[in-house]
């Protein structure tokens, strides 16, 4: 489900993902596709406080390299622009979110990523990721994602789905 969350503006953002991350009755799957596709588009704008606000403290990404990139180095990055996005969104109908217990959910998705670097080179490819949000008092937060190299075109439609894992769902978005 797109909602358009990931376009709000920052403080309509935090109170909505606040509320959303207490209700009782909330949907924890819900909650973290649209958390993850929040962050995705804070990403995508640059936007280091929207990131700073969903990453949790401990937050650690490895890339497909094997390169270990922190939490302080994602939001300097956004901060200084070192990048330039045209794209950073996740494929439609590639994002599913598991949830294991009350307080951890996995998503996989899809991502397609279209920018520039300082180098002022063009970059356009597309790869698998899975980001594991964890749920603290202050809500739900992205804590560990691990990212693919980049995928030859025909390997970006497989879908992430495993019907037999149980607590997994697809999004549709």
């Amino acid at each position: 489900m797109n909602t358009g969350i990931g376009r709000l503006c920052p403080a309509a953002l935090s109170i909505l993902l606040a509320a959303q991350a207490f209700a009782g009755d909330a949907d924890p799957r819900r909650v973290v596709a649209e958390l993850d596709t929040a962050y995705q588009a804070a990403v995508e704008r640059n936007d280091w406080q929207m990131m700073d606000r969903i990453l949790h403290p401990d937050f650690t990404l490895v890339l497909g390299n094997g390169k270990v990139v922190s939490r302080a180095e994602l939001i300097a990055s956004a901060r200084e622009q070192e990048v330039i996005f045209e794209k950073q969104v996740e494929l439609p109908g590639t994002q599913t979110v598991r949830v294991f217990g009350k307080d951890t959910a996995t998503v996989t998705a899809c991502l397609w990523l279209r920018y520039t670097g300082r180098d002022q080179v063009l970059r356009d490819y597309k790869l698998w990721f899975t980001d594991t949000y964890v749920r603290t008092r202050e809500g739900w937060r992205y804590a560990f994602g691990q990212a693919s190299i980049q995928m030859p075109a025909a390997a970006t439609t497989r879908r992430a789905e495993d019907p037999a894992t149980p607590g997994s769902t697809r999004t549709g978005t």
